[in-house]
């Protein structure tokens, strides 16, 4: 339906009908375009196009149109829109995929591609402060995502790329890149407009990954087990089958080899479950000191049996971190086997929380005589205080090469022996994952013949808000 309008008295500025727009009837335009993109399903959607535009012409030219109707697939008349295309902006911003409005200035100033408006969703994951405004480079840096921007403004090519987002949480995404028609530019004020609309497909990747890195893992590591166990069967069907003596032995060779592959399978589901996770960050809150005791508990019996000592010093509790307390048990659980492990007898074995730590105190040097390295690093967040804990043993220590590959899959330092108690090389795999996902750190100091210090720190849990009636608010 044509509207007829007078100009405005006084011409807008390209600035004020760009955020005029976007503030409120321009989103309905938008929603448009965003829909047909992501949500092919919703086609029928689209019969609600000459509503927004004609919204959009109103707050150009503040003249109102009729109310329009949204009519389904067969023609049925479904809903009722307002000349303020309220509903289409709460759909905007009710998307769960970030989506972008990407304006253009000149083709060679890539300076120029400034974000017009910006959905919840990609507010909170670029963290903008306001709905747009801010340059399109300073969130996203990626050539490939950049450059198809760049045909759609200035080639009205549509194009769909996949985008990797930085920090130590990865993030797979695929981008949908769309040029948006002129007269949409034309209403907006500027030369042209075009719509980044991103897809999270990290759970779909990190599922894909874990299932090669499974089959990869288990197919080598478990074919040194089988062949041992299938040499003992041979043997015990053969000679050794009236000999008591050695079919006891092989069976308790036998025995020891099927325990190490149950740990190894169990030890790779439970790192693939991790991984799968690892960027969905734990809302738990957890004592970090209680955890810590329940652990020295549960492994008393094997640091008895081993001759080596404990000494845990966990202070008087205040250090409540945010996490899944299950994962934070199994790093300090690992990080404690490990000096248990390379410890000999009469040997101690050193525990200590320490809280309220910045992040660089959280990750300094410990041993000013050995070598200090950062396994894993938290992206940096202001006034974020972190706690902070130690296992130290005084085992035979690790030379500097070692270091950087300690978080390796099934990686042993050669020519070290971990006592009686073999492990299945993932421990410390586990810790650094675990680690990502808490948005913590991890770090190792260590020298030959001193042993070694682990570290893992945990942001400290925001204090808890009294409500008036007394009681701890959430």
């Amino acid at each position: 339906m044509p509207y007829e309008h007078s100009p405005s008295p006084v011409a807008p500025t390209a600035s004020s009908r760009l955020w005029t727009a976007g503030a409120s009837g321009g989103v309905a335009i938008l929603v448009m375009a965003v829909l047909a993109v992501m949500k092919p399903e919703l086609a029928g959607w689209l019969a609600a196009g000459a509503a927004a535009v004609a919204t959009a012409t109103w707050l150009v030219n503040r003249r109102p149109p009729a109310p329009v109707s949204i009519s389904d697939l067969d023609g049925s008349v479904t809903a009722d829109l307002a000349p303020d295309g309220a509903l289409l902006g709460d759909v905007f911003e009710a998307l769960g995929d970030p989506v972008l409005i990407v304006s253009g200035g000149e083709a060679d100033d890539i300076a120029g591609r400034r974000i017009a408006l910006a959905n919840a969703a990609a507010r909170e994951l670029f963290r903008l402060d306001g709905a747009g405004g801010g340059l399109l480079v300073s969130v996203i840096r990626d050539p490939k995502v950049l450059e198809a921007v760049d045909e759609a403004l200035f080639g009205a090519v549509s194009n769909t790329v996949d985008y990797v987002g930085g920090g130590a949480q990865e993030r797979h995404w695929r981008a949908f890149i769309r040029p948006l028609p002129e007269r949409d530019a034309h209403l907006w004020g500027v030369g042209a407009l075009a719509l980044l609309a991103l897809r999270d497909e990290t759970d779909a990747r990190r599922m894909e990954m874990m299932r090669v890195d499974f089959l990869a893992n288990a197919s080598h590591e478990l074919r040194t087990p089988l062949a041992s166990l299938s040499g003992f069967i041979e043997t015990l069907k053969g000679h050794a089958k009236d000999d008591p003596k050695a079919r006891d032995r092989f069976l308790d060779i036998m025995a020891i080899q099927a325990d190490r592959m149950g740990r190894l399978v169990a030890d790779l589901l439970s790192l693939s479950r991790i991984e799968l996770n690892e960027h969905i960050a734990p809302l738990g809150r957890v004592d970090l000191a209680r955890a810590a005791s329940d652990v020295v508990d549960a492994v008393s019996v094997i640091s008895r049996e081993r001759g080596v000592t404990i000494r845990a010093n966990l202070g008087q509790g205040g250090a409540t971190v945010t996490g899944d307390r299950d994962e934070i048990v199994q790093v300090i659980q690992n990080l404690v086997d490990n000096a248990l492990k390379y410890s000999s007898s009469g040997g101690v074995v050193e525990l200590s929380i320490d809280r309220g730590r910045t992040l660089d105190e959280a990750m300094a040097a410990r041993m000013p005589e050995g070598t200090r390295l950062s396994l894993e690093t938290p992206d940096r967040e202001a006034g974020l205080k972190y706690a902070v804990v130690t296992v130290r043993d005084h085992g035979p220590g690790m030379a500097r090469e070692h270091l950087p590959r300690l978080t390796e899959r099934f990686y042993r330092v050669e020519g070290q022996k971990s006592g009686e108690r073999q492990g299945t090389g993932l421990g410390l795999a586990i810790v650094r994952h675990i680690i990502i996902r808490h948005r913590g750190g991890l770090s190792v100091d260590s020298a030959l013949g001193q042993g070694a210090i682990f570290a893992a720190c945990f942001p400290l849990a925001p204090a808890r808000e009294l409500d008036p009636s007394g009681g701890a608010g959430s």
